[in-house]
Protein backbone atom coordinates (compact mmCIF):
# COMPACT_ATOMS: atom_id res chain seq x y z
CA UNK A 1 0.00 0.00 0.00
CA UNK A 2 1.21 3.44 -0.47
CA UNK A 3 2.81 5.27 2.10
CA UNK A 4 -0.37 8.20 2.84
CA UNK A 5 -2.75 5.49 2.82
CA UNK A 6 -0.37 3.38 5.90
CA UNK A 7 0.03 6.96 6.88
CA UNK A 8 -3.98 8.23 7.26
CA UNK A 9 -4.64 4.42 8.41
CA UNK A 10 -2.47 4.79 11.55
CA UNK A 11 -3.45 8.23 12.19
CA UNK A 12 -7.27 7.12 12.18
CA UNK A 13 -6.92 4.16 14.44
CA UNK A 14 -4.38 6.06 16.84
CA UNK A 15 -7.25 8.71 16.87
CA UNK A 16 -10.30 6.64 17.38
CA UNK A 17 -8.26 4.66 19.76
CA UNK A 18 -7.39 7.71 22.33
CA UNK A 19 -11.54 9.16 21.49
CA UNK A 20 -12.59 5.16 22.33
CA UNK A 21 -10.47 5.31 25.50
CA UNK A 22 -11.91 8.69 26.81
CA UNK A 23 -15.56 7.38 26.02
CA UNK A 24 -15.20 4.72 28.17
CA UNK A 25 -14.86 6.81 30.96
CA UNK A 26 -18.00 8.46 30.61
CA UNK A 27 -20.34 5.08 31.48
CA UNK A 28 -19.12 6.72 34.74
CA UNK A 29 -20.47 9.66 34.20
CA UNK A 30 -23.76 7.96 33.31
CA UNK A 31 -23.36 6.06 36.65
CA UNK A 32 -22.58 8.82 38.74
CA UNK A 33 -25.73 10.83 37.52
CA UNK A 34 -28.28 7.82 37.38
CA UNK A 35 -26.47 7.15 41.11
CA UNK A 36 -27.25 10.81 41.89
CA UNK A 37 -30.80 10.93 40.55
CA UNK A 38 -31.70 7.72 43.19
CA UNK A 39 -30.08 9.39 45.95
CA UNK A 40 -31.82 12.22 45.48
CA UNK A 41 -35.18 10.96 44.74
CA UNK A 42 -34.96 8.16 47.44
CA UNK A 43 -32.84 9.64 50.38
CA UNK A 44 -33.73 13.46 50.05
CA UNK A 45 -37.23 13.08 48.51
CA UNK A 46 -36.45 15.15 45.87
CA UNK A 47 -36.43 13.86 42.14
CA UNK A 48 -34.09 16.07 39.41
CA UNK A 49 -35.73 16.53 36.81
CA UNK A 50 -32.60 16.74 34.60
CA UNK A 51 -31.05 13.51 35.03
CA UNK A 52 -32.95 11.27 32.95
CA UNK A 53 -32.14 13.78 30.09
CA UNK A 54 -28.77 13.87 30.57
CA UNK A 55 -27.90 10.17 30.77
CA UNK A 56 -29.47 9.51 27.66
CA UNK A 57 -27.20 12.44 26.35
CA UNK A 58 -24.10 10.74 27.92
CA UNK A 59 -25.01 7.39 26.96
CA UNK A 60 -25.38 8.63 23.40
CA UNK A 61 -22.16 10.03 23.33
CA UNK A 62 -20.67 7.07 24.67
CA UNK A 63 -21.85 4.96 22.11
CA UNK A 64 -21.56 6.91 19.45
CA UNK A 65 -17.64 8.29 20.21
CA UNK A 66 -16.70 4.59 21.18
CA UNK A 67 -18.38 3.20 18.05
CA UNK A 68 -15.27 3.65 15.87
CA UNK A 69 -13.05 2.30 18.35
CA UNK A 70 -15.27 -0.68 18.43
CA UNK A 71 -15.36 -1.15 15.07
CA UNK A 72 -11.10 -0.60 14.92
CA UNK A 73 -11.44 -3.63 17.73
CA UNK A 74 -13.46 -6.02 15.61
CA UNK A 75 -16.13 -5.84 18.21
CA UNK A 76 -19.16 -5.48 16.19
CA UNK A 77 -21.75 -8.38 15.55
CA UNK A 78 -21.09 -9.80 13.05
CA UNK A 79 -22.73 -13.30 11.28
CA UNK A 80 -20.14 -15.84 11.06
CA UNK A 81 -22.57 -18.88 9.20
CA UNK A 82 -20.68 -18.49 6.05
CA UNK A 83 -18.32 -16.00 6.72
CA UNK A 84 -15.96 -18.00 9.50
CA UNK A 85 -15.67 -20.83 6.75
CA UNK A 86 -13.98 -17.96 4.44
CA UNK A 87 -10.43 -17.93 4.41
CA UNK A 88 -8.20 -14.58 6.00
CA UNK A 89 -8.04 -13.15 2.13
CA UNK A 90 -11.87 -14.24 1.10
CA UNK A 91 -12.96 -12.44 4.11
CA UNK A 92 -10.79 -9.82 3.54
CA UNK A 93 -12.38 -9.64 -0.32
CA UNK A 94 -15.74 -9.58 1.49
CA UNK A 95 -15.29 -6.77 3.73
CA UNK A 96 -14.02 -4.78 1.32
CA UNK A 97 -16.88 -5.26 -0.78
CA UNK A 98 -19.47 -4.82 2.04
CA UNK A 99 -18.01 -2.26 3.79
CA UNK A 100 -18.80 0.21 0.36
CA UNK A 101 -22.14 0.15 1.94
CA UNK A 102 -21.74 0.93 5.38
CA UNK A 103 -19.40 4.11 4.06
CA UNK A 104 -22.36 4.95 1.83
CA UNK A 105 -24.77 5.22 4.56
CA UNK A 106 -22.42 6.76 6.81
CA UNK A 107 -21.56 9.68 4.30
CA UNK A 108 -25.59 10.50 4.24
CA UNK A 109 -25.87 9.63 8.06
CA UNK A 110 -22.58 12.26 8.73
CA UNK A 111 -24.91 15.04 6.03
CA UNK A 112 -27.85 14.64 8.24
CA UNK A 113 -25.41 14.49 11.21
CA UNK A 114 -23.87 18.36 9.94
CA UNK A 115 -27.52 19.64 8.87
CA UNK A 116 -28.52 18.77 12.06
CA UNK A 117 -26.15 20.16 14.63
CA UNK A 118 -26.14 23.35 11.97
CA UNK A 119 -29.77 24.10 12.89
CA UNK A 120 -29.39 23.33 16.35
CA UNK A 121 -26.99 26.36 16.83
CA UNK A 122 -27.92 28.93 14.75
CA UNK A 123 -31.84 28.17 15.44
CA UNK A 124 -30.63 27.18 19.57
CA UNK A 125 -32.71 24.54 19.35
CA UNK A 126 -34.22 22.87 22.78
CA UNK A 127 -35.19 19.73 24.06
CA UNK A 128 -38.88 19.79 24.75
CA UNK A 129 -39.32 19.23 28.80
CA UNK A 130 -38.98 20.68 31.58
CA UNK A 131 -35.42 20.44 31.80
CA UNK A 132 -34.68 22.21 28.50
CA UNK A 133 -31.21 21.80 27.37
CA UNK A 134 -29.66 23.09 24.28
CA UNK A 135 -29.44 19.92 22.02
CA UNK A 136 -26.17 21.68 19.83
CA UNK A 137 -23.73 19.85 22.01
CA UNK A 138 -24.88 16.15 21.93
CA UNK A 139 -25.77 17.06 17.92
CA UNK A 140 -22.22 17.86 18.30
CA UNK A 141 -21.24 14.71 19.89
CA UNK A 142 -23.31 12.89 17.75
CA UNK A 143 -21.64 14.38 14.23
CA UNK A 144 -18.09 13.63 15.56
CA UNK A 145 -18.79 10.12 16.43
CA UNK A 146 -20.65 9.56 13.06
CA UNK A 147 -17.47 11.05 11.51
CA UNK A 148 -15.18 9.55 12.94
CA UNK A 149 -16.52 6.06 12.90
CA UNK A 150 -16.61 7.04 8.85
CA UNK A 151 -12.84 7.90 8.96
CA UNK A 152 -12.47 3.78 10.71
CA UNK A 153 -14.45 2.49 8.22
CA UNK A 154 -12.38 4.04 5.28
CA UNK A 155 -9.52 2.82 7.42
CA UNK A 156 -10.84 -0.55 7.46
CA UNK A 157 -11.50 -0.77 4.03
CA UNK A 158 -8.07 -0.28 3.08
CA UNK A 159 -6.76 -2.54 5.56
CA UNK A 160 -9.01 -4.97 3.98
CA UNK A 161 -7.99 -4.26 0.86
CA UNK A 162 -4.41 -4.57 1.57
CA UNK A 163 -5.54 -8.34 3.30
CA UNK A 164 -6.82 -9.27 -0.03
CA UNK A 165 -3.90 -8.07 -2.11
CA UNK A 166 -1.49 -10.03 0.77
CA UNK A 167 -0.28 -7.26 2.24
CA UNK A 168 -2.04 -6.76 5.04
CA UNK A 169 -1.20 -3.49 7.26
CA UNK A 170 -0.19 -4.67 10.75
Amino acid sequence: MPGPLVAFVRIVDEVNRRVGRFAIYLFYVLAAILLWATISRVLLHQPVNWAIEMSQFILSAYYLLGGAYSMQLDAHVRMDLIYGALSPRRRAITDAITILFVIFYLVVLFAGGLSATNYAIVYHQKNYSSWAPLLWPVKVAMTIGIFLMLLQTIATFIKDVAAARGKPIA
